[in-house]
C-alpha cells in the first residue's frame, strides 16, 4: 500500500517504522526538517518538509495515489483538517489521532462526518490496557480477544508459581481448564512451546483462555489473583483522565497526585469520588504520607520515562506484592528495563501502531481467510493474530495433528458459534470459525500461509 503518514513525533516515527518494515511504500510529512533527517537515516521513507493541511504538499506527496493517510501530529484539529484535506483530493482512506477526552463522545459522529477509517487515541488506548492489567495483579500485559471472549495474559513465573520447573503437559492440575501456553520468554530468547517444554523460573510466560478461567488459573498455580481495590496514580495528565473517568463509577479507591494546580482542580471537578492530591508524585515523603506502601497498585505516569520506572522501583522496594505500572515512550533502554522488577510497562505509541497495522493488514484480505485483528505480545516480539476462515481454506476438515505448520506457529485458539475451543491434534477447523493463531514470524495475513 501506498501510505502517507504526516506528523513524525514519537507515535509517527513509530507508526512509519512498523508499516516501511510490513512492506508498504512510506511518505512521512512533517514541518521539522530535523526529523525528517532522523527517520530518513533509519527507516526507507520518502520525507517531505511541511504542513499536512497544505495542498501543495499534499500534491506534492501524490496524495491522489495515496490508500491510506495517517494523521500523527500534536494537534488533533490539524489531524482532523489534513484528513479531511486529503480525502477531498483523492486519498482512499484516512486514520486521524485525536487525544483530547473533549472530543471522546462525539468521535463516532465526527469520523462518520469526515470519512474518517479510524481514529486512534494513545492515551485512551493505554488507559484501556491498564485497567485490565489491574484485574490481575499478577499480569504483565493483557490482551482481549475474540470480541472480549478470550484472554492473552503475560506474567512471570517466579517461586510461588507450581509451573515452575514442570513440562507444559504435567503443568496444570485441573483439566477442566481451558488454558494453554503460547509463548514464553527466557532471558533474551522467545520460544513457541510444545507440551514437553518445561517452565523455569524468572521465565515470562503468556496463556490463552477464556476470560471466566483466568482468575481460577492464577489461583490454581499459586499467584495472586484479586483485583486491585486500593490504587495510587502518579500524574493526571490525560491516561489519568480516562483511567479516572472509569474508576470514578465504581467502589475502587483511587488517589491521583498531580503537581500542577489547575490540573488537580480539574480532575477534582470532573471527578468527585476520586481522592485529587495536589503535590510531587516524585517527593518520597508525599507518597509515604499519601499512603503508597499501602496500596495494591501503582500507576507512575509522570510525562518522564525515568521518572516512572524509578517510582516502579520504590514502590517495588516498600512491598514487592504491590503491582506497579509505569508508562514508557522511549525504547533506548528496553534491554536494561528488562533486567529490572519493574512489574508491568504500557507503551502508547506501540499501542497505537499495533491498531493502525492491525487496520493496514486486514486491507491484505484473501479469499480464503480475512485477518480481522492483531496483538503483538512478550514485547512487541510475537504476534496473536484473529482469521475469520473462508469457505475456500485448505485448513479446512483436517485434523490439526495431521497439518503441517511452519516453526514458530502454534493455533491457539478456535471460537465456534460462541464456544471456545483450546485445540488438541484431533480438533479441526470449520468455515467461519474465529482462529487465533500465536507466532513468531512478522507479516501473515493470510491464515492458509502457516502451513509448512
Amino acid at each position: 500500500m501506498r501510505i502517507t503518514v504526516v506528523g513524525i513525533g514519537k507515535v509517527g516515527f513509530t507508526v512509519a517504522e512498523v508499516l516501511s518494515k510490513e512492506g508498504h511504500d512510506i511518505t512521512v510529512i512533517d514541518r521539522n526538517s530535523s526529523f525528517l533527517q532522523d527517520i530518513s537515516g533509519s527507516v526507507d521513507v520518502i520525507g517531505i518538509c511541511g504542513s499536512g493541511t497544505d495542498k501543495n504538499i499534499l500534491e506534492e506527496s501524490n496524495i491522489k495515489e495515496c490508500d491510506l493517510l495517517i494523521a500523527l501530529t500534536g494537534s488533533d484539529e490539524t489531524n482532523l483538517l489534513c484528513c479531511l484535506v486529503a480525502k477531498t483530493m483523492g486519498a482512499k482512506e484516512t486514520i486521524a489521532r485525536v487525544r483530547s477526552p473533549e472530543y471522546d463522545n462525539d468521535l463516532s459522529l465526527i469520523g462518520d462526518t469526515m470519512g474518517l477509517s479510524m481514529s486512534v487515541n494513545p492515551e485512551r488506548e493505554a488507559a484501556s490496557e491498564i485497567l485490565n492489567i489491574l484485574k490481575h495483579p499478577s499480569a504483565k500485559n493483557i490482551d482481549v480477544l475474540a470480541n472480549g471472549a478470550i484472554d492473552l495474559i503475560s506474567f512471570t513465573v517466579d517461586d510461588r508459581c507450581t509451573m515452575c520447573g514442570k513440562k507444559i503437559k504435567d503443568a496444570f492440575k485441573n483439566p477442566k481448564h481451558h488454558i494453554l501456553v503460547c509463548a514464553v520468554r527466557r532471558g533474551n530468547e522467545i520460544y513457541i512451546p510444545d507440551g514437553n517444554f518445561v517452565i523455569q523460573k524468572n521465565d515470562i510466560a503468556a496463556v490463552i483462555a477464556p476470560k471466566d478461567e483466568i482468575c481460577d488459573f492464577f489461583k490454581g498455580v499459586g499467584l495472586p489473583y484479586a483485583s486491585a481495590k486500593n490504587i495510587m496514580i502518579i500524574g493526571g495528565g490525560r491516561i489519568a483522565h480516562y483511567l479516572a473517568r472509569e474508576f470514578d463509577k465504581s467502589r475502587i479507591n483511587v488517589t491521583i497526585i498531580e503537581k500542577e494546580p489547575e490540573v488537580a482542580e480539574r480532575l477534582s471537578f470532573l471527578f468527585p469520588n476520586t481522592n485529587i492530591i495536589c503535590g510531587n508524585g516524585t517527593n518520597r515523603s508525599t507518597l509515604l504520607e499519601e499512603g503508597i506502601a499501602e496500596m495494591d497498585a501503582v500507576v507512575s505516569l509522570t510525562g518522564l520515562d525515568e521518572e516512572n520506572i524509578v517510582l516502579s522501583l520504590f514502590a517495588k522496594g516498600l512491598d514487592e506484592r504491590i503491582k506497579t505500572i509505569a508508562k514508557v515512550n522511549k525504547t533506548v533502554f528496553h534491554e536494561v528495563m528488562k533486567k529490572l522488577d519493574i512489574g508491568s510497562v504500557v507503551y502508547p505509541k506501540y499501542i497505537t501502531a499495533n491498531r493502525i497495522l492491525r487496520h493496514v493488514r486486514a486491507k491484505h484480505k484473501m479469499v480464503a481467510s480475512n485477518l480481522e485483528n492483531l496483538y503483538r505480545i512478550i514485547d512487541n516480539e510475537v504476534e496473536a493474530l484473529e482469521f475469520r476462515v473462508g469457505e475456500n481454506s485448505s485448513l479446512i476438515g483436517q485434523p490439526l495433528c495431521e497439518l503441517t505448520i511452519k516453526p514458530n506457529v502454534l493455533i491457539g485458539c478456535i471460537k465456534r458459534d460462541g464456544k471456545i475451543i483450546i485445540p488438541h491434534g484431533d480438533d479441526y477447523i470449520k468455515p467461519n470459525d474465529l482462529v487465533i493463531i500465536i507466532t513468531k514470524i512478522c507479516g501473515i495475513s493470510d491464515i492458509d500461509s502457516i502451513k509448512g
